[in-house]
């Protein structure tokens, strides 16, 4: 009963959180108040998923907090205006675009790139003149497939990435050709799919200069300083989240005595409700992990670190991925894997990174995604979605893992 009952919650809570008609924090909430009222999680297992997930979620807070700042001192309108001088054909829109949706994926998460340079994607091919498709979806699938290179670029790295055992440093130069390998899948089936090139309309603004202000520099410091920080921080023992809360309070202040920002705003961009969602499902998920599906995680859990682990491993992940969303699934495997079996869970972030965009609800950052470009009435087809979605996801996994692989087979 309690398998079937944990079960059951979990795929409710998800499928109404993929429907998006309820608010996430509500669904996942009432389900995390019925495994602790029916006995399924004690409430010693709730504190200790908060112990475990603290750091995490104060990091995305910070994080949170930092990409509102930049884009209120206009570095992703600025973002628009380089994509736009470089875009004079639609290929060259498509390059510009994915080389600003790496970076800003990679230095502010997979999240910032879906919730606030989706927006600037959404202007600029309207102004453009371009067909929306090509630069709209290659945004949505860097945004999960360049998401593994740094523990911050995903919430799934920073659940995991103490159990690796590696440096922040480590980490990155273990998944930069994985990375590389899966983002460059993606740019190639964009370009694929924007089929002939197209020169595109002139606008006023295409020889505008780029204006940004003192504090617009401030930010670009700020954020170079920290991605600094964080592998100078993890060789000498600090961990992310500290180096993120400082730094984050520095920008914050200055933000804040300059008026660029109100408190009100600083605390709504850290997202408490997001937070609480994380939260609330992770107990859902620790029911269902708790009562038979950490049991047949385990079961069918690649041993090993060859390359054939390696695929077995990723193929898991990205197929629980797709099955209830890459956070649940992240969750469920970490909670089975041995802490220390770092080629297992290398492979299973590129798993829940990369397998992700064979679905719509297969990450959360996808659901973001579609919900911005359904506003602004430019959301590609389900037929435009599921072609590029088939054509490279399955691609990506394997070259990434293979990349893997290989990079293991150096570094160790």
């Amino acid at each position: 009963m309690g398998t079937v009952t944990s079960l059951v919650l979990l795929v409710a809570v998800l499928g109404l959180v993929a429907w998006g008609r309820v608010p996430d924090l509500l669904v996942a909430g009432t389900g995390a108040v019925v495994v602790v009222a029916t006995g399924l999680v004690g409430l010693d297992e709730v504190g200790d998923t908060l112990d475990r997930l603290a750091p995490t979620l104060a990091f995305l807070a910070a994080v949170f907090v930092l990409a509102e700042v930049a884009r209120d001192a206009g570095l992703f309108r600025a973002a628009g205006t380089w994509m736009g001088e470089r875009g004079h054909t639609s290929r060259q829109l498509v390059v510009a675009v994915s080389a600003v949706a790496v970076l800003v994926t990679v230095l502010m998460s997979l999240d910032a790139t879906a919730v606030l340079f989706t927006p600037v994607v959404v202007m600029l091919v309207a102004q453009r003149g371009t067909r929306p498709d090509p630069p709209l979806l290659a945004t949505t699938q860097l945004a999960n497939a360049s998401s593994s290179l740094l523990p911050v670029s995903n919430l799934t790295n920073l659940l995991v990435f103490s159990a690796t055992g590696l440096s922040f440093g480590g980490f990155a130069l273990r998944m930069a050709l994985p990375t590389l390998a899966a983002s460059s899948v993606v740019v190639g089936t964009a370009l694929r799919s924007d089929g002939r090139v197209r020169a595109l309309s002139p606008t006023a603004d295409d020889h505008e200069p780029i204006h940004l202000d003192g504090f617009a520099w401030f930010v670009v410091a700020a954020i170079g300083i920290l991605t600094v920080a964080f592998f100078v921080g993890s060789a000498l023992g600090v961990a992310p989240a500290w180096i993120a809360l400082g730094g984050v309070a520095i920008v914050a202040a200055v933000a804040l005595a300059r008026r660029r920002a109100t408190a009100n705003v600083l605390l709504r961009a850290a997202a408490p409700t997001f937070l609480l969602f994380v939260v609330a499902l992770a107990v859902v998920v620790q029911a269902a992990v708790d009562h038979g599906l950490g049991d047949a995680a385990r079961d069918i859990l690649p041993t090993g670190d060859g390359l054939v682990a390696l695929l077995g491993m990723a193929l898991l992940a990205a197929v629980l991925a797709n099955l209830v969303n890459n956070v649940p699934a992240t969750l469920v495997l970490a909670s089975v894997v041995p802490a220390g079996s770092t080629a297992l869970l290398l492979a299973m972030l590129l798993g829940v990174n990369v397998g992700p965009n064979l679905t719509y609800t297969g990450s959360l950052a996808t659901l973001l995604w579609r919900r911005a470009v359904r506003a602004a009435g430019v959301e590609p087809s389900r037929g435009a979605f599921f072609r590029f979605a088939l054509f490279a996801t399955p691609l990506a996994l394997v070259l990434s893992t293979l990349s893997l692989w290989l990079t293991l087979q150096v570094t160790g």
